[in-house]
């Protein structure tokens, strides 16, 4: 297998595998720091200023509202410039915005700090690190991005135990600067410094692979109007749910402990997904990779409406949807690259990240209005809805040999 080689002969630490570990160590700290601190330091921000929970978390709302508007031009600006710059850029936005958000005491600044941090949220997650990967390998960077998967799928492992530790030790604005200090100091300088400057001319074969890359499609029509819709589709499902599949859980009467436990499952779920993906989906073609997730994710849906909500069938759930949740992001990466080819990929990959990242916005917004009007089984069958939307999406893409 390719990476264990590169490993072995030291490419992995001085060629462009070197990528690999250094995104892996910058994605657990932009995801840990910036996108899943929300959920514990929001509502202390709520209180402290005496503003209502909804408008408090509409500020993260509007982050990725802007990181999907700017999306295009991050992708764009990967390509030209290159993961090192516009990366290393984002990481200092987001320590800028960190910084800042402890400032911001009145409602026009504590929204404007948002957008600031959706900057670096486009700049910096994972659809900006597939794009730097695909500027380094080419048609080969279908492995190096479930690799980098499999590091980032422990952010929130890390980040919630840090950020409750330091919430109690610290509070919450001193926590944001120390991850300003994270972002600044470690991130900045990996991108800056350490992560690989080297470029694949497009309809060369990537350094690691020697396999020519099959034909590709035109990155617009039909089949590019499907991927972008299915991926759009898609990350409802997610964004939706994590925002309120513990609290439909709870409200089942699962007790709180177990719910927690619940949804530790899903980290773990991820990655091992990631993992089996890495040691054996080599040669699967990604479309039959994320068909496969999505159908997985639907029967998850069609058990629990079949059998309700119990400790053992939601932690079924669980465990189903974070393998499935797991497989959708390598593809997010891989299909693209597969289906359009590495010429201007990072381009590609922010008009993908677009849509995605508005829907990704309004899904909690969403889910919260259908389970106030109607009930928690509505709120599933519309986020099912999303994900069998996605799966007829994906059917409907023909694969060119």
């Amino acid at each position: 297998m390719t990476a264990p080689r590169d490993f072995i002969d030291g490419r992995f630490l001085h060629g462009p595998w070197r990528a690999v570990p250094v995104l892996g160590v910058t994605q657990i700290l932009s995801w840990g720091t910036i996108f899943y601190t929300p959920v514990l330091i929001v509502p202390l921000i709520a209180a402290e200023h005496g503003w209502s929970m909804a408008f408090a978390m509409g500020g993260f709302s509007v982050a990725l509202l802007v990181a999907g508007l700017i999306a295009p031009y991050v992708g764009r600006s990967i390509d030209r410039f290159g993961g090192q710059v516009v990366m290393t850029i984002g990481s200092l936005i987001g320590s800028l915005g960190l910084v800042l958000i402890g400032l911001a005491d009145n409602p026009v600044a504590y929204y404007a700090v948002w957008m600031v941090l959706g900057v670096a949220m486009s700049a910096n997650l994972y659809d900006s690190a597939f794009a730097t990967l695909g500027r380094i390998f080419g048609a080969g960077a279908r492995r190096p991005i479930t690799a980098l998967t499999l590091a980032g799928g422990f952010a929130s492992t890390v980040s919630w135990p840090a950020t409750h530790f330091l919430l109690e030790a610290v509070g919450w604005r001193d926590t944001y600067l120390v991850y300003a200090v994270l972002l600044a100091c470690i991130s900045a300088p990996l991108h800056a410094f350490v992560l690989p400057r080297m470029r694949v001319e497009p309809g060369k074969p990537a350094p690691t692979e020697g396999k020519a890359p099959d034909t590709v499609l035109p990155p617009h029509g039909p089949s590019f109007i499907l991927v972008a819709s299915a991926f759009a589709a898609y990350a409802f499902v997610p964004s939706g749910l994590s925002a309120h599949l513990l609290a439909i859980f709870a409200r089942s009467g699962i007790d709180a402990g177990t719910v927690v436990w619940i949804g530790a499952l899903f980290g773990p779920a991820q990655v091992g997904a990631r993992l089996i993906e890495f040691s054996f989906g080599r040669d699967l073609h990604p479309l039959w990779v994320v068909r496969f997730a999505l159908g997985v994710l639907l029967c998850a849906f069609i058990m629990l409406a079949l059998l309700g909500i119990s400790p053992l069938v939601a932690g079924a759930f669980a465990l189903l949807f974070g393998g499935a949740n797991g497989l959708v992001t390598i593809t997010r990466g891989a299909v693209p690259l597969a289906l359009f080819g590495a010429s201007g990929y990072g381009r590609l990959m922010g008009r993908l990240a677009g849509p995605s990242l508005l829907v990704q916005a309004a899904a909690p917004l969403v889910m919260a209005f259908v389970l106030e009007r109607t009930s928690d089984a509505s709120a599933l069958a519309l986020a099912a809805g999303f994900a069998a939307t996605a799966l007829v999406c994906f059917v409907l893409i023909k694969r060119v040999n």
